[in-house]
């Protein structure tokens, strides 16, 4: 299915001619060797530019389409048209003269293999320079001195002539086409991705740009043990792929990891997403309503304008595309394995289905906000914060947490488990209800509840609510509330205290209230007593609020509570505390 759609994706950009044609890639350039008509060397010519980079300018290769690079391993393989020093000059750093011999012999006779029979004076000059260069006078050119240093250091080189590039000849660019067409690795079959009868490719071209992963790229598709292998099936044959789609998909895929724009790092993986029309706005929108990436040129509203008439099933335009509803749309997300890539989720939609999944998300995740906190809505990204101690060194989310919760919330599943338990342990760590933490543990039970088709006693939906529900007599509840008049009668008897009975009772009496509320109780008599000397009028609100509160308990409090009713406990805290800070600034603005 991964190959199928992103086979379809290439042949979409194929038909808008915004990808290159079988046999050539986009490759990184950073010098050009230009050669006079009998193959001598007169100069050297830098390619790299300046690029961006974040918010700097670097100098960087130039990205040209080329004959497509050989995948290489441990062997010697020469590339047409463009290779580093090793194959093109015969001389390099790595110290290994012989090795560095059989790439240029392996280039030399890669370029004669392929334009003996070609009449273009660019190809003659090409095989005159390698039929005259000479390995062991190269470092002392006076052509190459220039930029010998950076020549050595691995960057790829190219040809040119008077006339130009040498990659840009037609008699030349016909010559490749037709080699690249005719030759196969393996044997013939019937493509797993197409079902067209062709050669089966071996070995298939690297994924590049996959953060983690070795920068050569890595392969997406790849059987390296016997233990990988049937039928006596070697390498990629165990999943038999024609030329032509080995090609595209690769393709394809390096096409969406090279902009920059459009990739997202979720935890480890790396995420690309697209329609199969090929249309960038999809994937734009996409990111910046799941993902939280910047949209520049429209506003919150303009976003949740469109987003609410796409749920709708009524197209919008966006970035001067009529975006469909019913379009297909793919996420795919990848990590590092060695030089290999892990699929980590590969989600399949209509546009549509993933934006009416992302908002039923967000629903769940509503919930009274502290005046401080200028987000109306909780990206990814700060959810799985929430689930990090902040003042470690490393502040990632666990690798697998992040794709797990990613696609739960575009397919609309339940939460994974690991996500209550990071917020669960930062809350008990930190003794810190936070917005988003709250957030989190109302959308899990709601979703749980909804999964499971019934409500769940311990936290049910009475308790799971925006703002806070007053009216509510749920016991859990009710002593998190019982528990932020506590801490707020402390405060106001010792304004400026350091340390509140937050900091030292929290855990414990969400876990065994019957031991812990008879002792908060009895110290809250000598705080009221000491407010009672400076400010009667608070003194009597808090007794009411702390009567009423306690008088929905009963006599006794539960001995001990599971961690659904301690979700329940630490939402009422936090919205008895949010309801407390709300009132204050209402007062303060009257």
């Amino acid at each position: 299915m991964i190959l199928q759609a992103l086979t379809e994706y290439y042949q979409a950009l194929e038909r808008e001619r915004k990808i290159d044609a079988p046999g050539w890639t986009k490759v990184k350039v950073s010098y050009a060797l230009c050669l006079a008509v009998d193959g001598t060397l007169e100069r050297v010519d830098f390619m790299q530019t300046e690029q961006p980079r974040g918010k700097k300018m670097v100098l960087a290769p130039r990205s040209i389409s080329l004959p497509a690079p050989v995948k290489r391993t441990v062997g010697v393989a020469a590339n047409f048209l463009c290779d580093n020093s090793s194959y093109f000059l015969g001389i390099d750093n790595k110290g290994k003269p012989q090795r560095t011999q059989e790439c240029f012999a392996a280039c030399k006779a890669r370029h004669e293999s392929l334009l003996k029979d070609v009449d273009s004076p660019a190809a003659q000059a090409v095989l005159a320079f390698f039929r005259t260069w000479d390995p062991q006078k190269a470092r002392e050119n006076p052509a190459l001195q220039e930029h010998l240093d950076g020549i050595l250091a691995g960057g790829n080189l190219i040809f040119c002539t008077a006339e130009g590039f040498v990659h840009n000849d037609p008699a030349i660019q016909q010559a490749w086409e037709n080699d690249y067409n005719a030759a196969g690795d393996g044997p013939q079959g019937i493509c797993l991705v197409t079902g067209a009868m062709g050669p089966i490719e071996n070995i298939h071209p690297a994924i590049k740009n996959v953060a983690g992963a070795q920068s050569s790229g890595a392969a997406l598709v790849s059987f390296n043990a016997p233990a990988f292998c049937s039928y006596g099936k070697e390498q990629n044959l165990n999943a038999p792929t024609g030329k032509y789609a080995s090609f595209a998909y690769t393709s394809a895929l390096n096409h969406l990891l090279a902009d920059r724009d459009h990739v997202f790092r979720i935890g480890d993986a790396t995420v690309v997403c697209w329609s199969r029309n090929a249309k960038p706005a999809y994937a734009a929108l996409f990111g910046g309503v799941a993902l939280g990436s910047a949209v520049p040129s429209y506003t919150e509203n303009d976003l949740r304008g469109m987003v609410k008439s796409l749920c709708a099933g009524q197209s919008v335009i966006y970035q001067e595309d009529r975006l469909d509803p019913d379009m297909d749309f793919y996420v795919l997300g990848l990590s590092p394995n060695a030089a290999r890539l892990s699929v980590r989720f590969f989600l399949h939609n209509t546009f549509k289905g993933f934006l009416d999944n992302i908002q039923a998300h967000y629903r769940r995740l509503e919930i009274v906000r502290p005046a401080y906190d200028k987000f109306e809505t909780l990206s990814l990204w700060r959810l799985l914060s929430e689930t990090v101690n902040q003042n470690s060194r490393d502040k990632s989310p666990a690798p697998d947490l992040a794709g797990e919760v990613l696609r739960a919330v575009l397919m609309n599943t339940r939460y994974p488990t690991t996500l209550l338990n990071g917020v669960t342990l930062r809350i008990r760590a930190e003794r810190e209800v936070t917005r988003g933490r709250a957030a989190i543990l109302k959308a899990y039970y709601i979703k749980l509840s909804e999964a499971a088709n019934r409500e769940n006693p311990d936290i049910p939906k009475e308790v799971l609510q925006v703002s806070l529900n007053s009216d509510t007599n749920n016991i859990p509840y009710t002593m998190g509330r019982i528990f932020s008049v506590l801490e707020a009668i402390q405060e106001s008897a010792n304004p400026g205290i350091n340390s509140t009975i937050k900091d030292k009772y929290f855990n414990s009496a969400a876990a065994t209230p019957a031991v812990i509320f008879p002792i908060l109780i009895n110290l809250a008599q000598k705080h009221l007593k000491k407010l009672r000397g400076s400010n009667t009028g608070l003194c009597i609100f808090y007794e009411k609020q702390l009567t009423d509160l306690c008088s929905r308990i009963g006599d006794t409090y539960p001995a001990r509570m599971n961690l659904p009713q301690q979700g329940s406990f630490q939402l009422g805290y936090y919205c008895q505390t949010q309801a407390r800070y709300q009132k204050k600034e209402e007062k303060e603005y009257v």
